[in-house]
């Protein structure tokens, strides 16, 4: 990856902050999107001199900003001439019974997970197939099968892994890469940040982060997918586990997964 220009979004916590470390270490150019311009601006000069790497740009962006998306890639090619990796890592994630559910949160959930997604790389899709890139859509396993208490997540996912399987398919011949990248139980800030019914965030996580797989794991299986250009990769072994159960026996895996999932309340 040395010398590509890399675009992550939700660069400022988690999978996107972890990955933006290891791309700079590695000598990308590295574009970071993310709502709060001040954490990334500080995060940034903190990674050029860390890194030795100048090559690093932060960018506010709100991806369920359709203009904003615009004006990410935009910003990317103006500074670095182009792209070379789209990384559509910005998520939210809730956890309410639908019943309970405001419809507003369903609507954000959509707006941006799904439709962050196919905002950036509608604007990117022009510059990555010119420079034979990669476009990566981090999901969740929650995208493979349903999740109690995340319908708006699961759903979003599912469709981010829809719409970028049918853009792997159009884009077979002509050099473009689309990867689905899905982490398990990750030890990041997304449960704290898990929207309720009535919208408010949960603030706290019901799970012992500390016996999950680490942001910086994941980035690191992140940069291998993304040198060796792979289409699909499930992390952790619970992960593949789930993914296996959900196809050959779906009965067996809606129970566990009930019985799971309960454990957070």
């Amino acid at each position: 990856m040395k010398g590509k220009t890399i675009i992550v979004t939700g660069a400022s916590s988690g999978i996107g902050l972890a990955s933006c470390a290891i791309f700079a270490q590695a000598g990308a150019k590295v574009v970071m999107a993310a709502r709060s311009i001040e954490k990334l601006q500080e995060t940034a000069e903190d990674f050029k001199k860390r890194y030795s790497n100048p090559c690093i740009l932060p960018v506010k962006c709100d991806v369920s900003n359709e203009a904003d998306c615009k004006g990410l890639i935009e910003a990317a090619v103006r500074e670095f001439g182009g792209i070379d990796v789209l990384v559509n890592n910005a998520g939210i994630s809730m956890r309410a019974w639908f019943k309970d559910l405001d419809l507003d949160v369903e609507r954000e959930l959509m707006n941006v997970n799904f439709w962050g997604t196919v905002y950036c790389t509608k604007y990117a899709l022009p510059w990555l197939l010119q420079s034979k890139g990669q476009v990566v859509g981090v999901i969740s396993i929650a995208g493979y099968i349903g999740l109690p208490g995340r319908t708006g997540y699961s759903a979003s996912k599912f469709a981010i892994r829809g719409f970028l399987n049918t853009l792997r398919i159009e884009h077979l011949h002509d050099g473009l890469n689309v990867m689905i990248f899905a982490p398990g139980y990750i030890a990041t800030n997304i449960r704290k940040s898990a929207l309720l019914a009535d919208g408010s965030k949960q603030g706290s996580t019901p799970r012992k982060e500390e016996k999950m797989m680490t942001a910086e794991q994941a980035g690191k299986i992140l940069l291998r997918s993304l040198e060796k250009r792979k289409s699909e990769v499930v992390l952790t072994a619970l992960g593949k586990l789930t993914i296996f159960v959900s196809t050959r026996f779906p009965r067996l895996a809606d129970k566990l997964i009930d019985k799971f999932i309960a454990k957070e309340g």
